[in-house]
């Protein structure tokens, strides 16, 4: 139930996704299906005055045919440039260079926007029955324009609110699921520290009336159970306060932890190997208890990952020079191993598989090494039925 959630969650991300990409896609049709209309209308404006001025071409004055120009078809609100048949500017409106400059440098960049517009759009001829008078070339009016980058206009700043929005309310979120982790721990840890005040008593108690040194010796196992518990029970008062950090041997630490794994291992039922390769024994700055909880959490995943009669599971130590981490431990097992397309699910709260289990260990785990340590933990690799390696950078 836990795993289809996360799914769910995707598939209604994406369907989101899909359904902002349709709005965005029919907004720009329908912009663009207004702009060729108007295109058109632009164009059949223009051809309207071609012809007259074709017609007028056979009666009217040099002088009157200026005035159809000058006066009619040079006060349309688009771009306009009237050439002779071979295509050399004549006069123009509506662009950057001026009416009245005719310096050869205005003319060539004239040209330019001729071979432009040309481009965009065919010229309409300048014709008086089969005599070529000269082209009219023109370009999309302001208003066009103006169209044509409104839908990107409001596309950018309707996604600029939604970028906010989705920071904001991530933000909250990640304050609220803090508060939550910070809550818990705090009153896990004072839940489970009255009865343990009262197991240590009723401890010493029975050790007191303890006559043999089989009993002893069972009730200084349990002794060591109780001062873990008491450990766990501080890790969890930890959470949400200041990290910790002193100078610790980072090998001795892992190293403790895999002994009293190994101890325990019988009681589990499973022949499992531990290999440790400490190739180096660097001092680092950890959070003791928090750090122990990261191993601890990576070790039992992968014991109670391995199905086989005979497990392993390997620990390397070794340094590192990227930069940024200079330390690198990985941990890796023979287990299950973990499926592909869940690999980045593995860290999300809730996420397990185990019928008993509440899917809080690993994401526990990476927020212990990301935030308190500025560490990275992540799936080195996994493969189905082969095993599983997590890697830890400090």
């Amino acid at each position: 139930m836990k795993i289809s959630i996360y799914h769910l969650k995707g598939k209604f991300k994406g369907l989101l996704f899909i359904s902002a990409t349709l709005i965005i896609i029919l907004l720009l049709l329908h912009s663009q299906r207004i702009v060729n209309q108007l295109r058109t209308e632009s164009r059949n404006i223009l051809q309207f005055y071609a012809n007259l001025y074709a017609s007028a071409a056979s009666e009217e004055t040099s002088s009157n045919l200026n005035f159809i120009f000058e006066e009619i078809i040079l006060r349309t609100n688009f771009p306009i440039i009237q050439t002779d048949p071979e295509s050399n500017p004549i006069a123009w409106k509506g662009i950057e260079i001026e009416s009245n400059d005719q310096s050869p440098e205005a003319i060539e960049k004239v040209k330019g926007m001729v071979e432009v517009m040309r481009h965009d759009s065919d010229p309409i001829p300048l014709k008086y029955q089969e005599i070529m008078l000269g082209y009219l070339y023109y370009g999309d009016s302001n208003l066009i324009t103006q169209l044509q980058m409104l839908p990107y206009i409001g596309i950018s700043v309707v996604s600029l609110f939604v970028l906010i929005g989705f920071l904001g309310f991530r933000s909250i979120q990640k304050s609220e699921q803090q508060f939550i982790w910070v809550g818990m721990s705090k009153e896990t840890a004072h839940q489970i520290g009255t009865p343990l005040s009262s197991l240590m008593g009723w401890l010493e108690l029975l050790k007191s009336k303890a006559g043999d040194k089989d009993t002893l010796n069972n009730l200084k196992e349990m002794g060591k159970d109780i001062e873990r518990l008491n450990r766990i029970t501080a890790r969890f008062s930890q959470i949400g306060s200041p990290a910790n950090l002193k100078d610790e041997k980072i090998a001795s630490i892992i190293s403790n932890v895999v002994k009293y794994f190994k101890s325990r291992l019988p009681q589990w039922g499973k022949q499992v190997n531990i290999v440790e390769n400490y190739h180096v024994s660097p001092t680092v700055a950890l959070n003791k208890d928090l750090f122990e909880w990261v191993i601890e959490n990576l070790l039992k995943n992968a014991i109670d990952a391995i199905e086989k009669d005979v497990g392993r599971i390997e620990i390397n130590l070794n340094e590192l020079k990227n930069g940024r981490h200079s330390v690198c431990i990985d941990i890796s097992d023979n287990g299950r191993g973990i499926d592909t397309k869940k690999k980045s699910e593995v860290f999300k709260p809730g996420y397990s598989t185990k019928k008993r289990g509440w899917g809080l260990g690993l994401s526990l785990a990476k927020r212990i090494i990301e935030q308190y340590h500025g560490g990275k933990l992540t799936v080195k690799e996994s493969s189905a039925n082969q095993g599983t390696t997590m890697r830890i950078l400090l």
